[in-house]
């Protein structure tokens, strides 16, 4: 017996736009999917507002909107608006793919009478009308639980995973900068099937570090420091010239996030460190030779396709 409806199969429209902090990028993941990047402009008014716009129909598309929110927080304000504009367009889904999330430590009150910002930001990015949302180690993992839409939350260990076995380093050993990191760090550890140690330090305040010991032996090892993010490279850069100190052959470093703010590049280029790895989820024009870029695009294209063909993401890279 024929069915009385004849299923049908119908392509889904897949549409990327770019904020203004993440253009390269954007076209960088658009190219890997497949896909050109949409056209938008971004209108400026006298007073400082802007007024961000879609320059071709968005109405029943799946509509990725690109922008790492790194500061200022009119990257965050832009984002907001092109949430906005996509629902008011008849978008069918929004999806944010946000490679650095701001405010991500921000994430607990740390002492009385601060705000949570990165719960803010996701209430924010909610009340504007997203669908779904997508980034990169997150600097504490429970802010996912921020948010009552879905978040697909990548890990760069993926890439730096394979970056490190290319070394063929003899003498491995994975390193946490600090205690916090120390979860993120094992897991390389048992990844590359090595050692692990772990730097304690003593924060007086934000950016400033007082003294700092080590936890493990790196005597003749070749050390990787695993973080999710180096900022004013203060640890990093205290770290490697500690762990250079106590025996070690050689220091490297991968961080996910190359915040890479105030004196970061002098700092490295001070000290022991041999090469620090980034990812290119914050645009950067590196003023040192140590630093290295490896390139989010593809994964973050094998990671669209698996959502908009509603195909596990988890599975896809195990099988890597």
């Amino acid at each position: 017996m024929q069915p009385f409806f004849k299923e049908e199969k119908m392509n889904k429209t897949v549409k990327f736009f770019a904020g203004k902090a993440s253009e390269v990028l954007a076209k960088e993941i658009a190219n890997a999917y497949g896909s050109p990047l949409c056209s938008s402009d971004l209108i400026k008014f006298a007073d400082g507002e802007f007024e961000p716009s879609f320059n071709e129909t968005v109405r029943g598309a799946d509509v990725f909107l690109i922008q790492s929110t790194t500061p200022p927080s009119d990257n965050l304000m832009e984002l907001l608006l092109m949430i906005d504009a996509a629902k008011r367009a008849s978008a069918k889904n929004i999806i944010a793919v946000m490679p650095y999330f701001g405010f991500a430590r921000q994430d607990k009150k740390g002492k009385p009478r601060v705000p949570i910002g990165a719960k803010l930001v996701a209430n924010l990015l909610t009340a504007a009308g997203v669908d779904r949302i997508m980034t990169m180690d997150l600097h504490a993992a429970q802010i996912q639980g921020f948010f009552e839409v879905p978040v697909d939350h990548l890990f760069a260990s993926e890439l730096f995973h394979e970056d490190i076995q290319k070394l063929n380093l003899e003498n491995l050993v994975v390193a946490s900068p600090d205690m916090g990191g120390s979860k993120r760090a094992n897991f390389y550890a048992n990844l590359l099937k090595t050692g692990l140690v772990v730097c304690y330090k003593d924060r007086k305040e934000a950016n400033k570090i007082g003294c700092m010991m080590l936890i493990g032996d790196v005597q003749c090892k070749d050390v990787v420091i695993i973080d999710d993010m180096v900022d004013t490279a203060g640890t990093l850069s205290k770290a490697a010239d500690l762990m250079i100190e106590k025996g070690a052959t050689s220091v490297r470093a991968y961080c996910t996030h190359g915040v890479l703010s105030k004196d970061a590049y002098e700092k490295l280029d001070n000290s022991k460190i041999q090469e620090l790895i980034i990812t290119n989820t914050i645009p950067k024009n590196h003023r040192s030779k140590k630093v290295r870029e490896v390139s989010i695009a593809s994964f973050f294209a094998q990671t669209i396709k698996s959502v908009v063909s509603n195909e596990s993401i988890s599975e896809k890279w195990k099988e890597k």
